[in-house]
């Protein structure tokens, strides 16, 4: 994997990220090449055809994977989150559809979740709202970072179907919508930190209508369809952001090895050790917070603490590390000539989406202050 990244998905990155929103040939090429290798899909479910690998086999591998932001594509991995939810969640009827096609990579997931009049870190405040009318659902509502919507074949939308004297959490239920369905719409991608167009979309579903099977999980227990989803994907990201920090470092350490200035090497200069020090200190722990998670999700036991803790840590771990990198690499670290610019703008993403850091700082600590045995070194 790590030949196959460094040696093949690296390199091509200029072309990528100019094809984005155009042919992707390049990145087609790259999947193909994958599965030649032996290197596609291996973390899914080994029996709906993935690898089969264990989260923590996994971390070790998505470190590496994740040091190209396209890698997750180039490897099929970026859909292990739906697979999961699916096989999990989903009717045998909803898998056999699902499933096979977006590990094979044929199709892709997008969810519908966060919406722009209510707090997205609160999913409870959802206000689409979905009406029963006989074997069929009706939808209405409004979403936005409907991330890869365009591309999707379906789209997981979170909607409202009981009442308010029903418990907060057990108001909302996931319905699986075909994004050709008529009355859903994309209006259009949201430009985002120097992406335009961008993969972020808003959409709206004006009497969208599907029938009840294509409802995902139970009827009211949408939350914990979501709640499933996003905490596997916490750790996700927590493994592709070791990448990207490792990544960072190690074209910090070159620079500072070869940049000469005011006399001596950046490497000699005790400010530049703090930087490579602090940044290898940050990483080593995030990664081993990282690994106890994994190990903790394959243990079949509560999670939440440990992956809340890899969340909101490993975030502010990649921005410092890039940050630093940009500082030795100076007016370079600004420029498109290396990654480092467009690695910190993906860097100060991941402090927001999927619960912004505060959220899983306060979520955290009330769960630890509840019961204080859930500390992870108990």
């Amino acid at each position: 994997m790590r030949v196959f990244i460094n040696d093949e998905v690296i390199p091509a990155e200029p072309t990528l990220i100019r094809e984005e929103h155009s042919g992707a040939t390049t990145l087609a090429a790259l999947r193909e090449r994958a599965k030649d290798l032996g290197l596609w899909a291996l973390g899914h479910p080994a029996d709906v055809g993935g690898g089969g690998l264990p989260f923590l086999d996994f971390v070790y591998l998505n470190e590496i994977i994740g040091r190209s932001e396209f890698g997750q594509l180039a490897v099929g991995s970026v859909s292990m989150q739906d697979t999961l939810m699916f096989y999990k969640h989903g009717t045998r009827e909803q898998k056999q559809r699902w499933i096979p096609p977006m590990v094979a990579g044929d199709i892709f997931p997008s969810v519908g979740l966060t919406e722009p009049e209510v707090a997205g870190s609160d999913p409870t405040l959802i206000a689409t709202r979905a009406e029963s009318d006989g074997d069929t659902w009706i939808i209405n509502g409004h979403k936005w970072f409907t991330t890869g919507v365009a591309q999707a074949a379906y789209c997981s939308v979170f909607a409202r179907t009981e009442s308010d004297d029903m418990p907060r959490h057990s108001r909302v239920t996931a319905f699986i919508v075909p994004t050709d369905t008529p009355g859903f719409e994309i209006v259009r991608s949201i430009p985002t930190m120097g992406h335009d167009p961008s993969d972020h979309y808003e959409i709206r579903l004006t009497d969208v209508r599907v029938p009840a099977s294509n409802i995902l999980g139970e009827r009211g227990k949408g939350f914990l369809v979501a709640q499933d989803r996003l905490g596997a994907g916490r750790i996700f990201h927590g493994m592709r952001w070791l990448g990207q920090a490792q990544r960072a470092f190690e074209l910090m350490c070159d620079r500072a090895n070869t940049r000469f200035a005011h006399g001596s090497l950046l490497s000699e200069k005790g400010e530049i050790h703090r930087y490579i020090a602090e940044s290898a200190a940050e990483i080593h722990a995030a990664r081993l917070m990282t690994l106890d998670a994994a190990r903790q999700i394959d243990s079949g036991e509560d999670f939440r603490v440990q992956v809340g803790l890899v969340k909101f840590w490993c975030a502010r771990m990649l921005h410092n590390v890039v940050d630093r990198a940009i500082q030795v690499h100076g007016a370079l670290g600004l420029t498109a000539d290396t990654p480092l610019e467009r690695m910190y703008r993906q860097a100060r993403y991941a402090r927001v989406y999927d619960g912004p850091d505060e959220v899983h700082r306060m979520s955290t600590a009330r769960r630890i202050l509840k019961d204080p045995e859930t500390v992870p070194w108990r």
